[in-house]
């Protein structure tokens, strides 16, 4: 059973990849330069997320309006740790912060903001433990697209070929699909950063 709040991602010495969903204007335009260009905007927070599953879930599985594109993005380590360095929790939380006022004032200065949300199962059922997603703000962003991004791989083949599956019930064969996640290791200062050491399930949820 995976910790409450751990983070899951495909990753190796260097690099991890992270996933987001596009419409297909951005999309070709990013496949085509490898990178996040015109028409995707810079003056705007973006999100990402290491779940796969959890973006399959956010984007209706590739059919929601202007998220029928799923592209993974493979960046650097070292800025997706830095991303994390700099995040501050998008709701207080007492074990993190001294006061709301301080984590208001805090999450007003972020350039990164974080949220915990229940993993789903291919089924597209709440798990009982939490998916990372990283919001990157305008003060940020620019260093994602042009020093952090190695490679834009497009999954919407495979993100068809999954709802195919799941129509007809075959969720163990889409399992097998899946991009292989493990867990990535946090330093224990983002770990307590990012409520990760003093998270517990909260049953209202």
């Amino acid at each position: 059973m995976p910790d409450y709040c751990e983070i899951r991602a495909d990753f190796n010495r260097s690099t991890i990849v992270v996933y987001q969903a596009f419409n297909d204007a951005i999309a070709d335009a990013a496949l085509a330069a490898q990178r996040l260009v015109p028409p995707f905007s810079l003056n705007r927070m973006t999100w990402i997320k290491p779940s796969f599953l959890w973006l399959m879930e956010r984007s209706g599985w590739a059919t929601k309006s202007n998220q029928e594109r799923i592209l993974a993005v493979r960046i650097t380590r070292a800025g997706w740790d830095r991303a994390l360095a700099a995040a501050v929790l998008t709701a207080f939380d007492s074990a993190v912060h001294r006061s709301a006022d301080a984590w208001h004032q805090q999450f007003a200065q972020a350039a990164v903001h974080v949220q915990w949300d229940p993993e789903r199962s291919t089924h597209g059922k709440k798990l009982d433990y939490r998916s990372i997603q990283v919001g990157l703000s305008r003060s940020i962003i620019e260093e994602y697209v042009t020093a952090w991004t190695q490679s834009i791989t497009d999954l919407t083949p495979l993100a068809a070929k999954l709802r195919v599956l799941r129509k007809a019930g075959k969720h163990t064969e889409a399992k097998r699909l899946l991009p292989s996640e493990r867990v990535y290791p946090t330093n224990s200062t983002t770990a307590q950063r990012l409520g990760m050491e003093t998270a517990h399930p909260n049953p209202k949820s």
